[in-house]
């Protein structure tokens, strides 16, 4: 049997980590440490949340069925990919269908296994999280409005497994999720804006191919304006003694831009403004991460 040259295994690792949303699956697992340690966590000291082996498991197993849920969701999307991201389906090619399906049950397989480790109840919640994952790849993700919530809510899910866990429950808590709830509703919205053609062809209803572009402009100006407003009440709460209140006041100015980008009738300015809004939910990561080292140290 000939070998496989080594750049084909490379090839095939490529595509596999692409499937499975690896690099996005790494922003979320640093942003889930940042957000349960320095948001969640009031009392536990450093040395405590470290040897805190529930969180840590609790944390992996949502990782894993975040993989997981990125392998399904690229099986179900392949065809529209090829059309959309013809780079990464053809790295994905290298790959076939039935190693994304073996490594999508192996990964739901062990978060379950680990999860059984915690508790019956993080066992259920993780089977709830599998299942929707599933479902919103197979049949929600083509349904008008309901994708668009349904990735969002997929997306928070293991953060209110956490939020839940510390049951650390308050309204600044809560104006926070909603801050990040209309960036992601809004990322997602304007991704589909993009992909509007490819969407109408494979049968996925999306609000800028179901609407006209004059509504879909007036849901996301809607929608921006919702999240400045938000914005200035949790500056207003925080106060600029804090990096995470310069960060949400900093923000109105970042949203005004993807505002004037959106509002372009170019594919590129709306390309613009898409990447304005997930580059800023990265740097509020970061902020969060400074906000509490100061915070707590």
């Amino acid at each position: 049997m000939k070998k496989k040259p080594l750049i084909y295994r490379i090839s095939q690792l490529t595509g596999f980590l692409l499937g499975a949303r690896f690099f996005m699956t790494l922003l979320l697992a640093f942003a889930l440490y940042v957000s349960t340690f320095f948001l969640f966590n009031q009392e536990e000291s450093l040395r405590a949340f470290v040897f805190d082996f529930r969180v840590h498991g609790i944390i992996f197993c949502s990782l894993l069925s975040i993989l997981a849920g990125g392998i399904i969701n690229q099986f179900y999307d392949r065809e529209k990919d090829q059309l959309v991201k013809p780079f990464r389906s053809r790295l994905q090619s290298f790959l076939k269908q039935k190693y994304f399906l073996y490594a999508y049950l192996v990964l739901n397989t062990l978060s379950l296994g680990i999860a059984l480790f915690i508790s019956t109840r993080v066992v259920v919640f993780f089977l709830i999280y599998q299942f929707m994952m599933w479902f919103y790849s197979h049949r929600l993700s083509r349904m008008l409005i309901i994708n668009n919530i349904t990735f969002v809510a997929l997306t928070l899910y293991p953060f209110f497994g956490m939020l839940v866990y510390y049951r650390t429950f308050s309204v600044q808590i809560f104006m926070m999720a909603l801050y990040l709830a209309l960036m992601l509703l809004l990322t997602d919205i304007i991704k589909d804006t993009l992909t509007k053609t490819a969407d109408r062809l494979f049968g996925y209803f999306t609000v800028p191919n179901s609407l006209s572009s004059k509504a879909t402009v007036v849901i996301i100006s809607t929608l921006l304006l919702l999240t400045f407003g938000v914005s200035l009440i949790i500056t207003e709460w925080l106060g600029l003694q804090r990096i995470m209140g310069w960060y949400f006041l900093t923000g109105m100015a970042v949203l005004a831009a993807a505002f004037y980008n959106m509002i372009q009738a170019k594919d590129r300015s709306r390309s613009y403004a898409l990447n304005i809004l997930r580059i800023w939910i990265f740097v509020g990561i970061l902020a969060m991460l400074a906000d509490g080292i100061i915070l707590k140290y």
